[in-house]
């Protein structure tokens, strides 16, 4: 649904009774308008306000919870603060989890042991978190994200690429801008089109309404095609080893993966199936003792350093495929 169309069915849906705000909460609210440039329209700000403070009295409970030993992860407001649930899902998750296109099969690596840690964020792999803004187009950071990854094991230099090329230019293999994509798609895209433009040549817009033009002489990667990883976690945990950041799918529709703050994220609503959002897999680990909970998958988001921990998650690893991450694995072969 187009997000205009969906704000005004929202609209008329509460605009019938004006909320009674929690004047307690006042201060906060302002503290966070001003903080994250929220200017409303007259009639708009009264029920945005109710969302919030909903939101905030949520994420308070979770995290008292969270204190009395109930979850493994805290929660906080952010940018997202004033969208429910429902219109959170429409706006930020663009993953298309349609039939995907057949890569290569990835063969696991026969030597060497698998290390119980790994964080490719520390190995000069990763540029620094992006901002995918209000466009369902999740699936080509997750895909630059990657190819950023293989790049740099090949050159040893980082560059940031360019996602505002995949959205406006990788439609004939089947990705719709701001209304989603596959990560697959996008590899297949910069190994027909032989190349990529980088970032600081072709900006991000946070629109899919211009038309393309990449431009081959500002082009900073290229891909032969694309490999997908066996949907099981072990699989993926020796690719992330042995290969460096992959494009992973997840279910990131729940209420407490949009307030995520910090901890190692588990909610049992999670599909492992129905996946909506791409992100990028950075490395894994544990926290205090390898044991069965502690585990984690690190996951850098695009949406911005205030989510998270500075833009990243910590997801719960080996629980029976949580949250789908291992189901629609890939990388791009350089």
């Amino acid at each position: 649904m187009n997000p205009s169309l969906f704000l005004t069915a929202l609209c008329l849906g509460i605009a019938s009774a004006a909320p009674k705000h929690d004047q307690s909460l006042d201060a906060q609210w302002y503290q966070w308008k001003s903080t994250y440039k929220k200017p409303y329209a007259v009639h708009e700000e009264d029920w945005r306000r109710a969302v919030w403070e909903k939101n905030m009295k949520m994420i308070e409970l979770h995290n008292r919870e969270y204190s009395q030993g109930k979850h493994g992860f805290t929660m906080a407001i952010n940018a997202f603060g004033d969208m429910t649930n429902e219109e959170f899902r429409q706006v930020m998750n663009g993953f298309q989890n349609q039939k995907r296109n057949k890569g290569k099969m990835f063969h696991e690596p026969v030597f060497g042991n698998i290390p119980k840690s790994v964080d490719w964020t520390q190995k000069g792999y990763v540029t620094p978190v992006k901002n995918q803004g209000h466009c369902g187009s999740c699936w080509a950071f997750s895909a630059t994200g990657a190819l950023e990854g293989q790049m740099f094991r090949k050159t040893g230099k980082l560059v940031s690429l360019s996602e505002q090329n995949l959205v406006d230019c990788s439609q004939p293999e089947g990705n719709e801008g701001c209304s989603g994509g596959l990560m697959d798609s996008a590899f297949q895209y910069v190994k027909d089109n032989g190349g990529l433009d980088s970032e600081e040549s072709y900006p991000y817009l946070a629109t899919d309404t211009q038309d393309c033009h990449y431009k081959p002489e500002y082009s900073a990667a290229n891909d032969t095609g694309f490999v997908d990883i066996p949907q099981q976690e072990k699989a993926l945990m020796k690719a992330v080893a042995t290969v460096g950041p992959i494009s992973v799918a997840i279910d990131a529709g729940q209420t407490s993966f949009q307030f995520y703050k910090s901890g190692i994220y588990y909610d049992s609503d999670c599909s492992s199936k129905n996946l909506n959002h791409g992100v990028l897999a950075v490395g894994y680990g544990f926290e205090g003792t390898d044991s069965e909970n502690n585990k984690y998958w690190l996951v850098k988001n695009s949406w911005g350093t205030s989510w998270g921990t500075d833009g990243y998650i910590k997801m719960a690893k080996d629980r029976k495929n949580h949250c789908g991450i291992a189901t629609a694995a890939s990388y791009p072969t350089v």
